[in-house]
């Protein structure tokens, strides 16, 4: 198996033996006056531009495909990609869960960010799935995978993520998680350390908590950043009334604002047609509505610090060393990365620096891994 990680454009593919990025030297304990200054400052520079807020999206109905989600529905993936990966659904937890499998290796659960699904992996699953088998999967509530009314906490949402690694025969294995993937990568790893190995965790300043959560009241470039959170937060059908048929002017600003290059057009596109479900909208917004709960585990969760290895990766236009000075407090073994030039979605904007920080990070668990883990494939599979 030979796959470039890049999307089609006549670059070559990445050697990612060696890591490419700054390294950081993080601070012991999380300063929120860092976090806030920092963060305002790399908002700041941000500007919106117009092509990216096109009103004509409130008045055209988006018209979804069948299986709107799945490897055969995704646009522009990287060459070879469906000769690896495949569409699959797994029961688990009480849920059926929609993820996308392939490769060869020590297991690698990919959990995607706020709002996107697993196609936010795409550019780097190829050249992952040569050293691991990849598991991108969707969150409750959002893509393929099932959107019941409730129970949208950390803990749960960690929970389906070991039933769902359990059903396809991992035992122990490694996770990346991105934004509110980050959110729930650490739930994991706290709630169910006997089956992390290892934790990426990238670009949000850490989990939430009621200490390190910043003011209402914040300078503008930060706020312009945050403030949704405290709108998808609000457990009313408001949220819903408000986006829908406006979900590229809703999205698109949120693609905008988080720092980076901006993303190819494509790929915005499926993901304003990918959250256009009403469905889909209201499960996006459910790890929000469980915000204080989530809070109050995370209170629980800080009483013992992780022990397995923890990466914190940040881009340089995103928020930087802030991940890793907010895991500091949070885990014994903290490795701090910034990326150049990546904003908020480094996967998509950095996926070559990404790649080489992952396999240097992952390179120890691969060598531990036994040779012969062929774990079952149960599920239904898809093109």
């Amino acid at each position: 198996m030979s796959m470039s990680p890049i999307e089609p454009s006549g670059q070559d593919a990445l050697g990612a033996d060696q890591p490419t990025s700054h390294r950081t030297t993080p601070r012991r304990g999380f300063s929120r006056r860092a976090f806030v200054g920092g963060a305002a400052s790399a908002a700041a520079g941000i500007s919106l531009t117009a092509g990216g807020l096109t009103p004509a999206a409130a008045s055209e109905p988006r018209r979804m495909p069948k299986e709107y989600g799945s490897v055969a529905t995704a646009p522009h993936l990287p060459a070879g990609f469906t000769k690896t990966f495949t569409s699959r659904f797994v029961q688990a937890n009480g849920i059926r869960q929609h993820v996308v499998t392939g490769g060869d290796g020590p297991p690698l659960l990919l959990v995607h960010g706020w709002p996107e699904n697993w196609y936010a992996w795409r550019m780097v699953m190829p050249e992952l799935a040569r050293r691991y088998t990849v598991i991108a999967v969707d969150q409750r509530g959002i893509g393929l995978t099932d959107k019941p009314r409730s129970e949208y906490d950390s803990s749960t949402l960690a929970k389906d993520l070991v039933a769902l690694m359990s059903a396809l025969g991992h035992e122990r294995f490694a996770v990346a998680g991105h934004d509110t993937g980050l959110i729930i990568s650490y739930a994991l790893a706290a709630d169910h350390p006997e089956r992390v190995a290892r934790v990426a965790l990238l670009e949000v300043p850490g989990p939430p908590t009621r200490k390190g959560s910043p003011l209402l009241f914040e300078p503008e470039p930060l706020n312009n950043r945050l403030w949704h959170i405290s709108f998808n937060r609000i457990d009313h059908e408001l949220t819903e009334q408000l986006v829908k048929g406006r979900e590229e002017i809703f999205f698109g600003y949120e693609f905008d604002i988080q720092g980076g290059p901006k993303l190819p057009r494509y790929a915005r596109e499926y993901y304003f047609r990918l959250f256009s479900d009403p469905e889909t909208l209201r499960g996006s917004f459910g790890l929000y509505r469980a915000w204080d709960t989530t809070l109050d585990q995370n209170a629980e969760r800080a009483e013992s610090k992780l022990t397995m290895p923890v990466l914190a990766i940040g881009g340089s236009e995103g928020y930087g060393s802030h991940v890793a000075d907010a895991m500091m407090p949070l885990a014994d073994d903290v490795q701090g990365v910034v990326i150049p030039g990546a904003g908020h979605w480094v996967a998509e904007q950095a996926p070559r620096e990404l790649l080489a920080e992952l396999t240097h990070f992952l390179a120890p668990y691969r060598r531990a891994a036994p040779l012969t883990d062929k774990p079952s494939r149960p599920g239904t599979p898809r093109a």
